[in-house]
Protein backbone atom coordinates (compact mmCIF):
# COMPACT_ATOMS: atom_id res chain seq x y z
CA UNK A 1 0.00 0.00 0.00
CA UNK A 2 1.50 3.62 -0.86
CA UNK A 3 0.38 6.41 1.67
CA UNK A 4 0.91 10.20 1.07
CA UNK A 5 2.41 11.48 3.61
CA UNK A 6 1.79 15.46 4.32
CA UNK A 7 5.01 17.21 5.53
CA UNK A 8 6.25 20.69 6.09
CA UNK A 9 7.01 22.33 2.91
CA UNK A 10 11.18 22.25 2.13
CA UNK A 11 12.07 19.53 5.04
CA UNK A 12 10.54 16.84 2.85
CA UNK A 13 14.26 15.20 2.87
CA UNK A 14 14.55 15.42 6.67
CA UNK A 15 10.90 13.68 6.94
CA UNK A 16 12.24 10.80 4.72
CA UNK A 17 15.33 10.00 7.24
CA UNK A 18 13.30 10.48 10.42
CA UNK A 19 10.48 7.85 9.11
CA UNK A 20 13.48 5.69 7.41
CA UNK A 21 15.72 5.68 10.58
CA UNK A 22 12.11 4.22 12.42
CA UNK A 23 10.81 2.37 10.08
CA UNK A 24 14.84 0.23 10.29
CA UNK A 25 14.89 0.82 14.31
CA UNK A 26 11.62 -0.63 15.35
CA UNK A 27 11.67 -3.08 12.45
CA UNK A 28 8.28 -1.98 10.90
CA UNK A 29 6.89 -3.33 7.62
CA UNK A 30 7.60 -0.05 5.31
CA UNK A 31 9.16 -0.89 2.01
CA UNK A 32 10.21 2.30 0.47
CA UNK A 33 10.06 6.31 1.40
CA UNK A 34 10.52 8.91 -1.15
CA UNK A 35 10.25 12.17 -2.37
CA UNK A 36 8.07 12.62 -5.87
CA UNK A 37 10.21 14.64 -8.00
CA UNK A 38 8.37 18.38 -8.46
CA UNK A 39 5.86 17.48 -5.42
CA UNK A 40 6.74 19.64 -2.38
CA UNK A 41 5.11 18.98 0.97
CA UNK A 42 4.52 15.45 0.43
CA UNK A 43 6.34 12.21 0.31
CA UNK A 44 5.45 8.80 -0.01
CA UNK A 45 5.40 5.57 1.91
CA UNK A 46 4.96 2.35 0.94
CA UNK A 47 4.15 0.09 4.06
CA UNK A 48 2.11 -3.28 4.27
CA UNK A 49 -0.93 -1.90 5.69
CA UNK A 50 -1.86 1.70 7.66
CA UNK A 51 -1.01 0.36 11.57
CA UNK A 52 3.00 0.51 9.93
CA UNK A 53 2.46 3.51 8.16
CA UNK A 54 1.04 5.40 11.08
CA UNK A 55 3.59 4.07 13.63
CA UNK A 56 6.29 5.21 11.20
CA UNK A 57 4.99 8.99 11.00
CA UNK A 58 3.74 8.93 14.40
CA UNK A 59 4.86 12.22 16.53
CA UNK A 60 7.70 13.11 14.43
CA UNK A 61 8.73 16.30 13.86
CA UNK A 62 7.61 18.00 10.33
CA UNK A 63 5.16 15.22 9.78
CA UNK A 64 1.52 16.89 9.49
CA UNK A 65 0.21 13.50 8.84
CA UNK A 66 -1.22 10.55 6.55
CA UNK A 67 -3.57 11.82 3.68
CA UNK A 68 -6.83 9.41 3.88
CA UNK A 69 -6.46 7.26 1.06
CA UNK A 70 -4.32 5.16 -0.12
CA UNK A 71 -2.89 5.04 -3.76
CA UNK A 72 -1.79 2.97 -6.65
CA UNK A 73 1.31 2.54 -8.35
CA UNK A 74 -0.08 3.62 -11.44
CA UNK A 75 -1.41 6.90 -10.18
CA UNK A 76 2.48 8.52 -9.16
CA UNK A 77 4.61 6.11 -11.63
CA UNK A 78 4.87 9.24 -13.54
CA UNK A 79 6.28 11.18 -10.47
CA UNK A 80 8.62 8.53 -9.26
CA UNK A 81 10.34 6.67 -12.64
CA UNK A 82 12.76 8.72 -14.79
CA UNK A 83 10.93 9.66 -18.04
CA UNK A 84 12.93 10.23 -21.17
CA UNK A 85 11.19 13.29 -22.43
CA UNK A 86 12.78 14.14 -25.99
CA UNK A 87 14.54 17.08 -25.11
CA UNK A 88 15.25 18.88 -28.61
CA UNK A 89 17.24 22.00 -27.75
CA UNK A 90 20.64 21.27 -29.42
CA UNK A 91 24.11 23.56 -28.73
CA UNK A 92 24.03 27.01 -31.04
CA UNK A 93 20.07 27.19 -30.78
CA UNK A 94 18.65 30.66 -30.21
CA UNK A 95 15.92 30.73 -27.40
CA UNK A 96 14.00 33.22 -25.20
CA UNK A 97 14.39 32.92 -21.40
CA UNK A 98 10.42 32.38 -19.95
CA UNK A 99 11.58 31.74 -16.43
CA UNK A 100 11.52 34.84 -13.89
CA UNK A 101 14.83 36.02 -13.92
CA UNK A 102 15.94 36.58 -17.66
CA UNK A 103 11.93 36.64 -18.42
CA UNK A 104 12.17 38.04 -22.44
CA UNK A 105 15.88 37.68 -22.94
CA UNK A 106 17.38 36.23 -25.96
CA UNK A 107 20.13 33.80 -25.19
CA UNK A 108 22.69 30.75 -27.42
CA UNK A 109 22.27 27.58 -25.90
CA UNK A 110 26.10 27.19 -25.62
CA UNK A 111 25.85 23.28 -23.56
CA UNK A 112 22.96 20.87 -22.69
CA UNK A 113 23.08 18.96 -20.26
CA UNK A 114 19.92 16.27 -20.36
CA UNK A 115 20.95 14.16 -17.36
CA UNK A 116 20.16 17.52 -14.67
CA UNK A 117 17.57 18.79 -17.71
CA UNK A 118 19.72 22.17 -18.49
CA UNK A 119 20.66 24.31 -20.67
CA UNK A 120 24.32 27.18 -20.05
CA UNK A 121 23.56 29.85 -22.33
CA UNK A 122 24.80 33.15 -22.86
CA UNK A 123 22.27 36.30 -23.22
CA UNK A 124 22.48 38.19 -26.37
CA UNK A 125 21.78 41.09 -25.20
CA UNK A 126 24.27 41.30 -22.24
CA UNK A 127 27.55 43.78 -22.91
CA UNK A 128 29.35 41.15 -21.41
CA UNK A 129 28.94 37.59 -22.74
CA UNK A 130 28.46 35.07 -19.70
CA UNK A 131 27.54 31.87 -19.35
CA UNK A 132 24.14 31.30 -17.33
CA UNK A 133 22.90 26.93 -16.37
CA UNK A 134 18.95 27.73 -16.34
CA UNK A 135 16.90 24.87 -16.51
CA UNK A 136 14.72 23.69 -20.10
CA UNK A 137 11.70 24.53 -18.93
CA UNK A 138 12.54 27.92 -18.80
CA UNK A 139 13.46 28.15 -22.18
CA UNK A 140 11.71 28.53 -25.58
CA UNK A 141 13.69 27.48 -28.63
CA UNK A 142 12.74 30.55 -30.95
CA UNK A 143 15.42 29.93 -33.80
CA UNK A 144 17.16 26.67 -34.93
CA UNK A 145 21.18 27.27 -36.13
CA UNK A 146 20.82 25.10 -39.07
CA UNK A 147 17.68 26.62 -40.14
CA UNK A 148 20.41 30.47 -40.77
CA UNK A 149 22.36 27.81 -42.54
CA UNK A 150 18.86 27.30 -45.38
CA UNK A 151 18.03 31.14 -45.24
Amino acid sequence: MIFIIKVITNKEDRAIEMVADRAEKKNLNVFSVSRPHGLRGYILLEAEDRESAEEAVFNLPYIKGIIGKTISYEEIKNMVEPSMTTISIKEGDIVEMIGATFKGEKAKVLRVDKQKEEVVVSLLGAAVSFPVTVKIDNVKVIRREDEEENE
